[in-house]
């Protein structure tokens, strides 16, 4: 089992848990020794002066920010440790705001909180489902190893998350940053249409397992084959740029695509989307009532992409949608639909 990083406790108003920090992610690219080429003998790295050319070492190395043209201000080691954040143990929730209102960018680095004890596991578990239903994320400010952090305490699949964020600061504008952003050009109407209908053909859930990386996997496989002494294939190389003057055209053959392989599985959508097919002789049944008395007849939202499904959501303003899964969204959307009709109708 892991162990935790950090212990302290979580302050959320007049509500304390004693909690323990645990990394939520690990490193797994490969990693390589350096050596020189034809022998066995590694490389190193040594601290150095740069003027006399020996090894330096590490009590006698002091930090020098640059004021330009070669001049520096020196700062002693101890001289950062007495101004650096003090030994704090307490992660204090400031304020509340919606998840969506936070850009990705900001996100850092995640980490998994606990509950210190087993006595604390009804408070922890409270935060956790009142987050759930509000789909808001507690901002905080705490210290960690010397170090200051603006964090997002949220709820995930039973257990909090901690995100540590970066500062405003920390962000780059591209504008500044980039110097080839396109300015006073803009698609066709008819290519934006075009381009909507493609992402709505391609849009899914979003299932985690899938996705591995390929490049570790092309790695090892190198390994492998070098050790064994096979030969290695190379990669493909990547497709050139779709010219502008193909782009409608490649975007309405991807569309289309996309069509001919929904309607190659159309016969099993019902069951894919864990929905099973309404009966046969249920629709004659609705088909003779008269005209008169015939129930209003629900969309089939099996049938509808996950996009619209989200942006119905949106519109329907149903809370913690961007957590829901694909049949929790229709059950939702179906609820408030049903809702919105009974306000009316009154």
């Amino acid at each position: 089992m892991a162990r935790a990083i950090w212990s302290g406790a979580l302050n959320f108003g007049l509500v304390t848990v004693p909690i323990e920090l645990y990394s939520a992610t690990q490193d797994h690219t490969i990693h390589f020794r350096q050596f020189q080429r034809g022998t066995s003998d590694r490389i190193r790295y040594l601290r150095v002066n740069e003027r006399t050319g020996e090894e330096v070492p590490y009590d006698q190395i002091v930090k020098g920010y640059d004021l330009g043209g070669d001049k520096y201000v020196i700062i002693e080691p101890e001289e950062l440790d007495e101004i650096a954040p003090g030994r704090s143990r307490t992660i204090d929730i400031d304020v509340f705001v919606d998840l969506e209102e936070i850009d990705p960018i900001y996100f850092q680095k995640t980490y998994w909180l606990a509950p210190a004890k087993d006595e604390f596991a009804r408070a922890y578990t409270l935060l956790i489902e009142a987050m759930s239903r509000t789909n808001r994320v507690g901002l905080a400010r705490f210290v960690m190893r010397g170090k200051e952090y603006l964090a997002a305490v949220r709820a995930s699949t039973g257990v909090l998350a901690l995100n540590t964020l970066l500062f405003p600061e920390d962000i780059r504008s591209p504008q500044q940053e980039i110097d080839k952003l396109p300015t006073a050009v803009r698609p066709r109407e008819k290519e934006i249409d075009m381009a909507v209908n493609l992402i709505e053909s391609m849009t899914d859930q979003w299932r985690p397992e899938q996705y591995h990386d390929t490049y570790n996997e092309r790695v090892m496989q190198l390994i492998e084959a070098k050790r064994v002494g096979r030969t290695v294939t190379p990669a493909e190389p990547p497709r050139e740029a779709t010219q502008v003057v193909d782009l409608f055209e490649a975007l309405s053959r991807s569309v289309e695509s996309r069509r001919k392989g929904r309607r190659g599985t159309g016969a099993e959508s019902g069951r894919t989307r864990g929905r099973p097919s309404e009966p046969q002789q249920d629709t004659g049944a609705r088909a003779a009532q008269p005209q008169g008395k015939r129930k209003r007849t629900e969309p089939d939202l099996s049938e509808v992409t996950k996009g619209e499904l989200d942006r119905m959501a949106r519109d329907l303003d149903i809370k913690g949608r961007s957590k829901m899964r694909r049949d929790e969204l229709e059950k939702a959307v179906k609820k408030a639909e049903r809702q919105l009709a009974r306000r009316r109708a009154s």
